[in-house]
């Protein structure tokens, strides 16, 4: 590989770098090609990507990115889940795919510009999805209002009723 290809798989890597919300360092030492694809279908499906390259343009292209702090787990073979979306699909994706793969070994991840360690990538891979969790809220929301309403509503309730017993003694005090 020379000079000017290794500048150009440099750029493509910072650019991805760059973009992702969320990525993920590995170790795919023993993996068959055909599981390889089979995590890269999975992750193509959710706005995300699995790259492998040398370790050394991995650390030119990480610098000046959120993701700076995955340059010392660059070691080995090593694989990196880039997600530009959502991070939690991405997250199950891997957990799942490495819980599956015991050759495929999670070294660390990065969020937002914080490094995650392995235990917090798996409690982020148990969250529900953007989707679910906007529902969640929504439905929060929706309670309070619902809720007033109900406690509003009892009010005048409760006065018909006593009303309605009133008219009631009355007919029976009139027969």
């Amino acid at each position: 590989m020379n000079r000017d290809e290794k500048t150009a798989i440099v750029a493509e890597l910072n650019d991805s770098f760059s973009r992702a919300k969320f990525a993920v360092v590995a170790d795919y030492c023993g993996l068959k090609v055909s599981e390889l694809q089979q995590i890269r279908i999975d992750l193509r499906n959710c706005d995300s990507e699995i790259r492998i390259a040398k370790n050394t343009l991995l650390k030119k292209a990480v610098q000046n990115t959120d993701s700076v702090s995955l340059s010392d787990d660059f070691s080995g073979t090593t694989a990196v889940v880039i997600a530009y979306g959502d991070p939690v699909i991405p997250a199950k994706v891997v957990a799942k795919f490495a819980d599956e793969h015991d050759k495929f070994k999670i070294r660390s991840a990065s969020f937002e510009g914080g490094k995650l360690g392995v235990a917090e990538l798996v409690a982020l891979s148990k969250l529900p999805t953007k989707d679910v969790l906007l529902g969640q809220l929504l439905s929060v929301m929706n309670a309070v209002p619902t809720g007033l309403v109900r406690v509003l509503s009892g009010v005048p309730r409760t006065f018909l009723y006593g009303l309605q017993a009133i008219k009631d003694q009355k007919e029976q005090a009139a027969s």
